[in-house]
């Protein structure tokens, strides 16, 4: 089992940036790709971003490249992702999954575990 925690969320102005971490504990918390998605009021929840357990495949919603960047740091068993350009359709809540295998997805149906979900609220 892995337990995800996700923290760094807030509110911030159009343009703005923010960082959110995710930290990834239990027994086989390594080794997996791990996902950031996002839901907003009223509306399902979104892929953001993708990260393979080798740190060498990455893979970003059109909506965010360019813009936002996930990252891993294994010795630390945590995922970031920064968001730069903050816009007011980024405002939701993001939520932190790790996908029980190596490859990425796209498909919130394919990660079994996920963290509680952090705010991200962003202001015109």
């Amino acid at each position: 089992q892995v337990q995800l925690v996700e923290s760094g969320g807030g509110l911030v102005q159009s343009g703005d940036s923010l960082r959110l971490s995710c930290s990834a504990s239990g027994p086989t918390a390594s080794n997996h790709a791990m996902g950031w998605f996002r839901q907003a009021p009223g509306r399902e929840r979104e892929f953001v971003a993708a990260i393979g357990w080798s740190n060498d495949t990455r893979y970003y919603a059109d909506s965010v490249k360019g813009r936002f960047t996930i990252s891993r740091d294994d010795c630390l068993n945590t995922v970031y992702l920064q968001m730069n350009s903050l816009k007011p359709e980024d405002t939701a809540v993001y939520y932190c999954a790790a996908r029980g295998r190596s490859l990425i997805d796209t498909r919130s149906s394919y990660y079994p575990y996920w963290g509680q979900g952090a705010q991200v609220t962003v202001s015109s």
